[in-house]
């Protein structure tokens, strides 16, 4: 009888560790690390203002919205790699030579990026990162300014390596303010323009840009499953390469600068 009653004191003692272990292990689960970089799915959407600009030329500017998804991998010696990428639609405004309205402009971008976080012990974390990425433009102007200038397509690509760094502060309740600072650098630019939109003596041709560089910067509040903010992107991209266009002229995509800015929202899981 005293070691079947000891025996289950023991049991009992047994089961109340696995539990209080089970829910230890639940409440990390649920409640994972607010200044790590956190693992898994987010999607979201944002809203921008945009403005591209070749000086004393032309100008693109309107409002943007746009989706966006991301899956970050997480390590336990706090390495994190992510994967992430956006589409943005926007119905711009042309002035140029004239004006014109409704200009589709479509933007897709991915990137893939690793780093790693450090936190300092004292509500604060710092987390650089590096990367490669990818950004194309298609923008249709086909049809006739306010002049009667003729419009045409536009396809841009950009490969650029992302540098940047996020740092986390811990505001109490597992709220959290992460601003981000990156520089974009820049690696290679591809145009393609189809001249023969507007012309039916122009060939369609393709400019390759070697210099220029570009920034990003956000400010983030952040608390579990979701995250908010304000976000800056901007490029500055120096003259392409000239190429023949046909009818005996050559042609080349100007130096230009674009800055979109917004606000954005995440859900996280």
């Amino acid at each position: 009888m005293q070691i079947r009653s000891r025996l289950k004191t023991i049991l009992a003692g047994v089961a109340l560790l696995l539990a209080m272990s089970c829910a230890a292990i639940a409440q990390t689960a649920r409640d994972p690390d607010p200044l790590a970089t956190r693992r898994g799915w987010e999607i979201g959407g944002q809203l921008a203002h945009y403005h591209y600009e070749e000086q004393n030329f032309a100008k693109f500017i309107g409002a943007r919205g746009g989706i966006l998804g991301a899956y970050t991998f997480t390590r336990a010696n706090r390495m994190f790699f992510r994967v992430d990428g956006r589409e943005s639609y926007g119905s711009l405004k042309y002035q140029g030579s004239g004006t014109q309205d409704s200009v589709p402009d479509l933007i897709i971008e991915t990137r893939a990026v690793a780093g790693m976080d450090f936190p300092t012990g004292s509500g604060v974390s710092f987390s650089p990162y590096l990367g490669f990425g990818y950004r194309h433009l298609y923008n249709d102007s086909r049809g006739y300014t306010s002049t009667n200038a003729a419009g045409y397509r536009r396809y841009s690509n950009y490969l650029y390596a992302p540098l940047g760094a996020t740092i986390r502060f811990d505001l109490g309740n597992r709220w959290v303010l992460a601003p981000t600072v990156e520089a974009d650098i820049f690696l290679l630019g591809k145009q393609r323009s189809r001249l023969g939109d507007a012309n039916v003596g122009f060939n369609d041709v393709t400019n390759t840009q070697r210099h220029g560089y570009g920034s990003r910067a956000y400010l983030m509040v952040e608390k579990d499953h979701v995250a908010f903010g304000a976000w800056m992107h901007y490029w500055n991209i120096k003259d392409s390469d000239v190429q023949p266009v046909g009818l005996g002229q050559a042609g080349l995509e100007p130096a230009n600068w674009t800055r979109e800015s917004g606000i954005e929202f995440k859900y996280r899981f």
